[in-house]
């Protein structure tokens, strides 16, 4: 998260606790509200003087002239740059933990992610799985579908299955298949696709798999793409209801274009991109989303980009209004990432 831009210890607590009122009620804040607040009383009058100093360095608005003080996207990312995630019990993360379980792949892992997420948030949540650049390969079946066509199926050791149907020119028994299959994983399980496919290539080239007719086919099958795993990232999201359930004051289309932007991968992911790219794998806290579309302005990002135990990506993000409940969403994207990464 960002450092804290330079206010007085005095106007950063007047400044929270107005944060705090707003989050919690979605009204202007009175200057009387936050006098009766504090602990350590202050007249409405000298609150009154803070929150104009306030609203002359960006902090804070007033949508109409005898009502309360609004925080801007400003004063919600001061109030963010203080907020540390709370901890969490031992216990509480073992149970997280068990969510993941298991030898799921990548992709599974990222779609449980969106689920865990949305429940502890009640928010929307993302979460895209890049597959990996050095997918191990644990085994390949081979089937003949009739008619010249075969399926590829090739499994990685992330449990993840790829499958591919191609025709041949000539048909093939599907014990030459069975053939092919046993050789490719005898010699080639437990490396990564791409030592697999060098070696595959290396084998192919020797003399001798001219003459052997199992070679032979597996070569054509190799042109085919056999261990060609050419697959982008996945995108889940999860919890649009929660959006439409809130009183989020925005309007009608700019709602439309949110859930239109949620409905294209490629925006998803530039989504993703723009606000986490470039925090490599810590914590990121983006209030407004002008970046990306002004219609989505009134709207935050908290996110992080997770390393899997199989050396996959997945980032995983929660989406909201901006007067979310951040200390919250926070909390729970950290205790998420910790178990997902484990």
């Amino acid at each position: 998260m960002r450092r804290q831009p330079d206010i007085s210890a005095r106007n950063q607590e007047i400044l929270h606790a107005i944060v705090r009122e707003y989050i919690a009620t979605g009204e202007p804040v009175a200057s009387r509200t936050v006098a009766r607040s504090r602990r350590e009383r202050l007249s409405p009058a000298t609150v009154r003087n803070v929150m104009a100093d306030l609203v002359d360095e960006g902090y804070l608005e007033q949508p109409h002239t005898s009502a309360g003080r609004v925080p801007t996207a400003k004063a919600f990312q001061q109030y963010v740059s203080s907020l540390s995630p709370k901890g969490v019990s031992a216990a509480e993360l073992e149970r997280i933990r068990t969510e993941f379980a298991g030898g799921a792949s990548t992709a599974a892992r990222a779609e449980r992610t969106c689920h865990i997420l949305t429940g502890m948030t009640r928010n929307l949540s993302i979460a895209a799985a890049i597959p990996a650049l050095d997918l191990v390969l644990s085994r390949v079946e081979l089937v003949s579908l009739g008619e010249g066509r075969v399926l590829f199926v090739v499994v990685t050791e992330d449990q993840a299955v790829h499958n591919k149907v191609v025709a041949l020119d000539a048909g093939v028994t599907q014990d030459d298949l069975n053939g092919i299959r046993n050789y490719v994983n005898h010699h080639l399980s437990g490396m990564t696709l791409l030592q697999a496919r060098l070696e595959l290539e290396r084998r192919l080239a020797d003399e001798r798999a001219l003459y052997d007719r199992l070679l032979r086919r597996l070569s054509t099958l190799y042109r085919l793409g056999l261990l060609d795993i050419d697959e982008g990232p996945e995108v889940f999201t999860e919890g649009s209801s929660y959006l439409l359930a809130m009183d989020l004051r925005t309007t009608r289309e700019k709602l439309q274009h949110l859930f239109q932007t949620l409905e294209e991968k490629q925006r998803v992911l530039r989504l993703l991109d723009l606000f986490l790219a470039t925090n490599g794998e810590d914590l990121a806290v983006h209030v407004g989303l002008h970046e990306l579309h002004p219609s989505l302005g009134d709207f935050s990002l908290i996110g992080a980009t997770v390393r899997m135990p199989n050396g996959a990506l997945t980032r995983i993000a929660v989406l909201g209004p901006m007067r979310m409940n951040y200390e919250k969403v926070i909390s729970a994207v950290c205790h998420v990432r910790e178990a997902v990464s484990a």
